[in-house]
């Protein structure tokens, strides 16, 4: 029987009515499109989706995780709950580290965001479309809605978010111009003048293992982070492994945060004390437990764009802690401008780890370069980010170890005089930059440990704050538990740091272009992974032996 006109309009009427309560459904957030699809829809797209690109394992929202974390997106605020894909676009999405194609996806966007095949055109007169089903008629088109809306915003983002030279080379700077460069002056008074030899020598290695990075980038089409190159060389154990340390590795610098800001806020504030009848805190616990709960709102933001935003001034929150160390120096005369010591074998190792810590950014390079408008200059991004900070690295070091010689300490913001106005500009802005990464460095970790939740429970709010309120509490915890700055930062560089920086991008470059590189370079890689893991044995050996006879 043949449906009259009118039927025919009501269906197509009913077709976007629901069309349209889907998408406010969507842009609210409060409710999942995928009850719409059946189990063969979802096996079709997942399908899609591995014929777009790299189908990568855990963890599927790195990409979008470092990229907020190493990026100046534009500032929004929601706090956790089921993310939709408006929430998204104004955060992930809208980072300036945008990749120029998206193979890696958030659990919540788990369906591809694929631009779907045209319909063929309807032959004149057929009324085959418009006979079907209204059931399976509005189910066609819903999936159809959502795929095109999905598809539109994705390819809006990688054809208009691409970085800039300039923008890269802040990127490049912001991770690795971090709290490190506090400790250069104590890892002189560990190595010696000498041992910034070792500062230049993790210079130029660290350099040419990130160009070792682009070269498996481009070895194999959707290649796009540290992890995906894991996979390409060792498989799924080698992506897992990798991701394993680069969580480790940030879970450890957000330990240092809260040491950092204990021991700053209690040279401000050294007779600050809490007594609660059975425990009493001194100024260091004190404010460790007060900074901690501080960040915790900010961890729970699924959108950290604002905090972003504020922590791409970490540049210049380097710089001006720099400028204050040398204007105390050189205007306000301060320091006992000591000669220092030429060589300090035994305590070498320590400054072999800490200034390894200085270039722990190759996280991240994977993500800059796949961002950038013209891959080429990548190199050039590299230079001049690693000769900046390197320049900043030895300032800092020289002077700061000249103006106290042996008794620096492991900031050299503790050494400071409190009663200088230059003084409480470097402690005030030292003690709000890490304030301010805090929630963008662990919200990387939080995110993989949310993927592994049970599907079910998957967009349950509560699972997702008490995740990343562990996290906050454990890092207090181990905080507290190792409260030294320089060692834990000896620590992080010999054992994380060298894996991440020198080893793995020679072991992961031999291991993918093996055959097709002469014997130059594979004795270069060799010869790095060599300095690598005797760096990392020495060094790692040397701040666990001094941490254990500190805690006796």
């Amino acid at each position: 029987m043949k449906n009259s006109v009118s039927e025919q309009s009501f269906y197509i009427e009913s077709e976007e009515d629901d069309e349209e309560k889907l998408y406010d459904k969507d842009e609210n957030g409060n409710n999942s499109d995928s009850s719409y699809y059946s189990e063969d829809d979802k096996d079709d797209e997942n399908r899609q989706q591995s014929k777009a690109g790299v189908n990568p394992s855990w963890p599927q929202s790195y990409r979008q995780s470092i990229d907020l974390y190493g990026s100046v997106p534009s500032p929004s605020i929601n706090f956790l709950g089921p993310p939709s894909l408006s929430q998204l676009s104004s955060s992930f999405l809208s980072s300036t580290l945008i990749r120029r194609h998206t193979p890696e996806i958030l659990p919540s966007l788990s369906k591809p965001l694929i631009i779907p095949e045209p319909e063929k055109p309807k032959e004149k007169g057929s009324s085959r479309y418009q006979l079907l089903s209204p059931t399976l008629s509005r189910k066609s088109s819903l999936r159809k809605a959502v795929l095109d809306k999905r598809a539109s915003v994705a390819h809006e983002i990688s054809t208009t978010r691409q970085s800039t030279f300039g923008q890269a080379v802040i990127n490049g700077m912001n991770v690795l111009c971090g709290v490190g460069i506090l400790s250069t002056p104590y890892a002189v008074r560990e190595g010696g003048w000498f041992g910034l030899s070792v500062l230049l020598i993790f210079a130029v290695l660290s350099f040419y293992t990130g160009i070792l990075l682009r070269r498996c980038l481009d070895s194999q089409p959707g290649l796009e982070t540290y992890p995906d190159i894991g996979q390409a060389a060792f498989g799924t154990t080698g992506r897992i492994c990798i991701s394993i340390i680069l969580y480790v590795e940030l879970y450890a610098c957000c330990v240092e945060y809260i040491i950092l800001e204990g021991d700053n806020l209690a040279s401000l504030f050294p007779n600050a004390h809490l007594n609660l009848g059975v425990i009493e805190l001194d100024s260091h616990h004190l404010f460790a437990l007060i900074i901690t709960i501080a960040v915790l709102p900010t961890v729970w933001l699924r959108d950290l764009s604002v905090l972003s935003y504020i922590s791409a001034g970490g540049v210049i929150a380097s710089i001006l802690v720099v400028a204050c160390l040398f204007w105390i120096g050189l205007v306000d005369e301060v320091g006992i401008h000591s000669k220092g010591t030429t060589l300090n074998l035994s305590t070498l190792p320590v400054a072999i780890g800490l200034y390894g810590f200085c270039y722990s950014g190759h996280a991240v390079f994977p993500n800059i370069y796949s961002s950038m408008e013209e891959p080429s200059q990548y190199p050039s991004v590299l230079l001049a980010s690693f000769g900046i900070c390197t320049v900043m690295y030895a300032s800092a070091a020289t002077m700061g170890y000249t103006m106290f010689g042996e008794s620096t300490q492991s900031q050299f913001t503790l050494n400071m005089p409190q009663n200088l106005i230059a003084s409480k500009i470097a402690v005030w802005t030292t003690v709000v930059n890490p304030f301010t990464k805090y929630a963008l460095t662990i919200s990387p970790v939080a995110m993989s440990l949310e993927e592994l939740i049970p599907s079910r429970h998957a967009k349950s709010r509560a699972y997702s704050i008490l995740i990343r309120t562990a996290l906050v509490i454990s890092t207090l915890v181990v905080g507290l538990s190792i409260p030294f700055f320089g060692l834990v930062s000896a620590l992080i560089g010999s054992l994380l740091t060298m894996l991440v920086t020198l080893i793995l991008p020679c072991a992961c470059y031999l291991s993918i272009l093996g055959e097709k590189l002469n014997s130059l370079q594979r004795s270069m890689c060799v010869f790095v992974i060599g300095v690598g893991v005797a760096a990392s044995g020495l060094g790692t050996f040397s701040a666990l032996s001094k941490i254990i006879e500190r805690l006796r």
